[in-house]
Order: structure tokens, then C-alpha cells, then sequence
């Protein structure tokens, strides 16, 4: 681009970032929320979906049950990454629209199946759809609100979409408790029509600034930027808006992989990918296998099965506390300290109480035990790993490098999930939990050493003005 287009572009970023308040309609807000909700809906309807009351009803075997929930998550990489990679070419709008299609579609198709190979193809578009909506909904949230409190707003979209951790299982267990017959199939159609209605307000939102610019749309991106300005006026009925502070960058239209011959951003992306591969390589077996622990390695069974059960359950609800509990904090500490907190505190102090608890039979120090792990170390680790993976990294190839981390980052959750259990006849119950949550500190000892600080900072001041493109 020339001089002085690269000056317009400078100029529009500006003008958004020091805006004085968030601007994006509220139809838009819930619509990237509901990014999320449907996420963690999609996770719960598909265990009551195939729940005793109703796995009769479907056709299936439980053998082949866990095969089409597995399918799910077999999408989420391919999703993420083609998806992700969509994004930096084509726009953040179109792929945004694009992921709801494939979730409805794949919900709906689901809701319809038939026979086992119906299920695992549609399993599998609703996984692709999600994976790209995890990583998309964070990317155009971070370019389109202001620098200044720009972990607080993603925190609440985050928030919202939590909600379905709640409202999902009451939901789909009173459908399917309803008619077993077919209540299976109306709580897929319900993920279905959510999925649908997204669409819908998303192909009214517009698109980033960002990407405008990047695309040469200046004068589309003019417009969007006046509007926004008009609209924080009206909100905060202030009559002039403060003067951007622009920085001075060159703005590169280049294949987003290319960003990896940027050595800072390579090195910047492989920590963030790292530190979410452990963190899911500690946090799966914990949110998918510690119950079982308990049963197959500690014996809990009867009442007091029953009982840590129960807790592990109403911990949970920690994680939504979590989440709100970091708006506290997370516009004043660095993104790096404050994930590397969460992974010492939350993650590997978390698990071991609440292990050394279940060892010793201590069901008050166990429940402590789950609610930090679920407050702190789930409730805030998710989030900051987001941030993390978003502000780091230039426009063209946002997208493509977060879908990369997050995409790969995976890996960790199914490879420890399936030999946690190995270990622990090797090195011990104690030993085995912990170990698995040490890599994660360490990562984040090594994200406060490689990644910038961003609070209140504009994304192009700590990457195209920092570090090039």
C-alpha cells in the first residue's frame, strides 16, 4: 500500500481504539455469545441425547455412541484451521456466517439422522462449525471494540456464553425426560435453530475495521468507523470524542501463513500454542476423569461415590463465577503474569488439594480443592489463553495463527486423557495429577518473557508498529 493509504488505515484503527465505550449493537453482542453457548450446549445435549432414558430411541449401540461424540471433536482442528485461515482471506463477517451455517446444518442433520454413518457425518460438520466459531468469535471481538477495555468486553460476551453451561443440561435433560422417543432429536433441532437464528444477525453485522482496511474498502470502512464515533456520543453524551493516538506501520496484504517468517511473531505464536497444548493437557483429565479416578483407583463408591460426584458437579458452577470474578482484575495485570497465575494457583495448586483431598478421604479439603481449580484455573485460564492467542499477532493473520494454536493446542487434551491412567501405577496417584499440571507453569513463565504487554494498548502498537509484519 502506499504512504498515504497506509496513514488512512493508521488513522481508522486509531479512531476505534480510543473510542470511550463499546458500540457494536446489542443483536451483534449476543450473537457472538451465543458463539459460545451453543459450544457449550452442543457439549452437554449430546451426552442426554445418547443418556440410557434415550439411546434406544436413536438407533445406535453404545458402542457406537462414543464414536459420534468423538467425531465432534475430531472436527474442532479442521474446523478451526480452514476456518481460521477463511477468516484472513475472505473476511471476519463471511466466516463468521459461514460457522453458524455448518453448526445448524450439522445440528439439524443430526436431528434427522438415521443410522450410525448419518450421525458421524453430521457429528462431524457441527464440530467443524464450532471449532471455527471458538476461534472467530475472540478475533472480531478484539478488533472491534476499544483498546482501552478490551479484556473486560470480550469477559462479558464470554460470560453470556457460559450461560450454557447452565441452561444446556436443564434444557435438553426436561425435553428428553419428556418423550425419550423423540426428544433426542428436538434437542438437536433446538442447537439447530439457535445456530440459524445467529446467522441471521450476523449477516447484518458488519465487518471489522481492521479488515476493511486491510482490504483496501476504505471508504466502507470510513463509514463504519463515523458511525461507531456517532454512536459513542450518543451513549456518553460527550460532544467530542479525545484525538487518536496513531502509530506509524505498513500495512501488508500477504498469505497469512507468511506470518511465521516473522521471527517474533513465530516465536510469539509457538509459546501461546505450547502453554494452551499443557493447559489442556492438565485440564482434560480433570474435567473428563477425575470422578472415574476416584471410582477406579480410589475406590469411592456407594454414598461416598455418590457424594464426590456430586461436588465435582456443583463445583462447576465456580467456573462461571470465575469468569466474572476476573473482570476484577484483568484490565490491571498483564495477560502473561495473570494466565501464569491461573495456572499455578488454579490448574497445579487446585488439582493437587483437590487430589490429596480424595486420597485421604478429606471431602471438605476435595471440594476446596475442585472449586479453585474450577474458579481460578478453568474460569480464568480459558479466557487470558484467548486474549492471548488474538492480541499478539497482525490483522492479516490473526485468524490463521489463533485457529493454528488453539487448533494444535488440542493435541494435549486428547493425548493425556488417554494415558493419564497409565501413569499412575508408575509414579503414584499424587504424583501423577501434579505432574501433569507442571508443564503449564512453565509455559506461562515463558509467555511473561515473550509476549508484550497489551493492556489499553491498540493491537497495531504491540504488533505491525512493534514487531513489523
Amino acid at each position: 500500500m502506499s504512504e498515504e493509504l497506509n496513514k488512512k488505515v493508521a488513522e481508522l484503527t486509531a479512531r476505534v481504539d480510543r473510542l470511550p465505550t463499546i458500540v457494536l449493537p446489542i443483536s451483534v453482542i449476543l450473537s457472538l455469545a451465543f458463539g459460545y453457548f451453543i459450544a457449550l450446549y452442543d457439549v452437554i445435549d449430546i451426552g442426554l441425547a445418547f443418556s440410557p432414558t434415550s439411546l434406544p430411541y436413536t438407533g445406535l449401540t453404545a458402542s457406537q455412541a462414543p464414536t459420534v461424540v468423538s467425531m465432534g471433536l475430531f472436527g474442532y482442528i479442521p474446523g478451526a484451521i480452514i476456518l481460521g485461515y477463511l477468516a484472513d482471506k475472505l473476511g471476519r463477517k463471511p466466516t463468521l456466517i459461514l460457522t453458524a451455517l455448518l453448526t445448524g446444518v450439522g445440528s439439524l442433520g443430526n436431528a434427522l439422522s438415521f443410522n450410525f454413518l448419518s450421525f458421524v457425518v453430521f457429528r462431524f460438520i457441527t464440530g467443524m462449525g464450532i471449532g471455527g466459531d471458538l476461534i472467530l468469535v475472540p478475533v472480531y471481538l478484539v478488533e472491534m471494540v476499544p483498546a482501552i477495555k478490551r479484556a473486560s468486553y470480550f469477559n462479558l460476551v464470554y460470560i453470556a456464553g457460559w450461560a450454557g453451561l447452565g441452561l444446556g443440561p436443564f434444557l435438553a435433560s426436561e425435553i428428553v425426560l419428556a418423550n425419550p422417543a423423540i426428544g433426542w432429536r428436538v434437542v438437536f433441532a433446538v442447537g439447530a435453530t439457535l445456530a440459524f437464528i445467529v446467522l441471521v444477525i450476523r449477516s447484518h453485522a458488519s465487518e471489522t475495521v481492521r479488515m476493511l482496511a486491510l482490504k483496501g474498502h476504505i471508504q466502507e470502512a470510513e463509514k463504519v468507523v463515523t458511525n461507531m464515533e456517532e454512536e459513542a456520543k450518543r451513549k456518553t453524551r460527550i460532544p467530542e470524542l479525545p484525538p487518536p493516538s496513531i502509530f506509524t506501520y505498513k500495512v501488508k496484504k500477504a498469505d497469512p501463513f507468511a506470518v511465521f517468517k516473522n521471527p517474533v511473531y513465530r516465536v510469539r505464536v509457538l509459546a501461546v500454542m505450547l502453554s494452551i497444548f499443557f493447559f489442556y493437557f492438565g485440564e482434560y483429565p480433570y474435567l473428563t476423569e477425575y470422578p472415574l479416578w476416584t471410582s477406579s483407583f480410589l475406590h469411592y463408591s456407594g454414598q461416598l461415590g455418590n457424594e464426590i460426584t456430586f461436588l465435582f458437579g456443583l463445583a462447576g458452577i465456580a467456573t462461571f463465577l470465575g469468569a466474572i470474578g476476573l473482570r476484577f482484575v484483568v484490565e490491571k495485570v498483564r495477560r502473561a503474569i495473570l494466565v501464569t497465575f491461573a495456572y499455578f494457583v488454579g490448574m497445579l495448586l487446585g488439582v493437587l488439594i483437590a487430589v490429596f483431598g480424595a486420597i485421604i478421604r478429606d471431602i471438605q479439603l476435595t471440594f476446596v480443592g475442585l472449586l479453585l481449580t474450577n474458579f481460578i484455573g478453568v474460569g480464568w485460564s480459558n479466557q487470558l489463553n484467548y486474549l492471548n492467542g488474538t492480541e499478539n499477532v497482525p490483522t492479516y493473520a490473526r485468524a490463521t495463527s489463533f485457529a493454528f494454536s488453539d487448533g494444535f493446542a488440542h493435541l494435549g487434551a486428547a493425548i493425556s486423557t488417554a494415558i493419564i491412567f497409565d501413569f499412575i501405577p508408575v509414579l503414584g496417584n499424587l504424583q501423577t495429577w501434579v505432574l501433569f499440571q507442571i508443564p503449564m507453569v512453565i509455559m506461562g513463565l515463558i509467555l511473561i518473557k515473550v509476549l508484550p504487554n497489551t493492556i489499553g494498548r491498540s493491537l497495531e502498537s504491540v504488533n505491525e508498529a512493534e514487531a513489523g509484519t
